[in-house]
């Protein structure tokens, strides 16, 4: 990026799809402003490297709390749930 002068605004993760995350980087080079698809392990590592902000969409956030969950719901087990007293 240095030898072009461009530079990193920020990078957004975007999307989770079947366990598989997606990124973009948001850049200026030569006045104008640019999105670029990206993994998501080298975007966040030109972020750091940039100092540029890090940010993950509402969606993302959503899905991944839902996914955690789901999971947890399938591993439960009756004996997770104690015996009742009748």
């Amino acid at each position: 990026l240095d030898a072009f002068n461009a530079k990193v605004i920020s990078v957004v993760i975007t999307d989770l799809t079947e366990h598989t995350y997606f990124a973009k980087i948001h850049l200026t080079y030569a006045d104008s402003e640019y999105t670029v698809d990206s993994r998501p392990s080298d975007a966040i590592a030109l972020a750091l490297r940039s100092q540029a902000p890090i940010f993950a969409s509402e969606s993302v956030i959503r899905k991944q709390s839902s996914e955690e969950l789901d999971q947890w719901l399938e591993n439960l087990k009756p004996e997770d749930f104690g015996k009742l007293d009748s």
